[in-house]
């Protein structure tokens, strides 16, 4: 693991010699990175210290495992500057976490956030799915009840997608498994009313924060700000190109060690791409898509979905009403006129 770090470091030096840019937000995830031992954890974060300048910092984000978590590493994370951690809970009951192959049991997960509370970290994030096989509204109910009852200053909850190769895709393909779209609104729904009852904001359509608690690194993604990926496997958008590093973990230490590149070929990005991508992710957030993006040639398309009760136009902006919100893939693709 050793190994791994040190390509990870030299990766950022990297990084730091071949492009100018300012640090606003950083985003530990990709993974697990708690899974690293203390050690290496600490000798991550102290390099990536001694390399980059975290002054104009906002926001420095770990996503963490609840069973990979202990007091000593939390202790760690929080004095080398992490302020914001994401704890994949995913589910509160066991029968959904088996289904998820989760490794964690609900008192392990409680007793890694009050681990975490304790360490002094000023945002938690609690991360949860929904629509999971099984899975039924009451169960979510009670996910969603438990996570209140520990007062997270974020909570994301995402609908299950069942992405190709995973065991989850091969089993809808075979049909052992069906998506419902309705089943689904069911369980959005729930979260919606019941996280907005205790007072937390709905300003993307998987997240909710507490006031002056939304996740500053996440923002600027929907927004389409630029990124630099960092890792095997991570992605980069920056000027309009994207890259992906070579994934398999081995190859990368090994073209690091060799003084190779490690980023796959760039694709430029089309104005017709980008402007695909911004729909799909503006219109996830409160904000809204600025309705000046829609060209004069699909205005009909969105006086079609507002008379369907799917959207507004109010402020300059598009907005999802809440019988759009569940739908909003389809509503952007209907948008665009695809």
């Amino acid at each position: 693991m050793a190994a791994f770090v040190e390509a990870v470091l030299r990766e950022v030096e990297r990084a730091v010699e071949r492009c100018e840019f300012r640090l606003e937000t950083v985003y530990f995830g990709g993974g697990t990175p708690t899974a690293l031992s203390e050690v290496h954890l600490e000798r991550l974060l102290t390099g990536l210290h001694e390399r980059l300048d975290f002054s104009r910092v906002a926001e420095f984000t770990c996503e963490a495992n609840p069973r990979t978590v202990t007091a000593g590493k939390a202790a760690m994370m929080r004095r080398l500057g992490i302020d914001r951690i994401s704890l994949g809970i995913q589910a509160w009951d066991e029968a959904t976490l088996k289904t998820l192959g989760r490794d964690h049991a609900p008192d392990d997960a409680e007793q890694t956030f009050h681990v975490l509370r304790e360490a002094g970290f000023p945002s938690l994030n609690v991360d949860l799915m929904f629509s999971i096989p099984g899975q039924s509204l009451e169960a979510w109910r009670g996910t969603l009840e438990r996570t209140l009852a520990l007062r997270p200053e974020h909570v994301s909850a995402y609908n299950l997608n069942y992405e190709e190769d995973t065991e989850f895709f091969q089993r809808l393909r075979s049909g052992r498994y069906q998506v419902d779209e309705g089943r689904d609104a069911e369980f959005f729904y729930e979260a919606l009313d019941l996280l907005e009852a205790s007072g937390y904001e709905h300003y993307e359509i998987s997240n909710y924060a507490r006031p002056g608690c939304r996740s500053v690194h996440n923002e600027a993604y929907w927004l389409g700000e630029d990124y630099l990926g960092i890792g095997p496997g991570a992605w980069s958008t920056v000027a309009g190109r994207r890259w992906q590093n070579v994934p398999d973990t081995t190859n990368y230490i090994r073209m690091i060690e060799a003084g190779e590149g490690t980023a796959q070929p760039a694709e430029e990005l089309t104005e017709d791409q980008r402007r695909t991508e911004r729909f799909g992710l503006e219109l996830r957030t409160r904000r809204g898509l600025p309705a000046g993006q829609v060209r004069a040639a699909e205005q009909h398309l969105m006086k079609v979905l507002e008379s369907e009760g799917l959207l507004k136009v109010e402020d300059g902006f598009i907005r999802l009403t809440r019988q759009g919100k569940p739908l909003v893939d389809s509503v952007a693709v209907a948008l665009l006129g695809a």
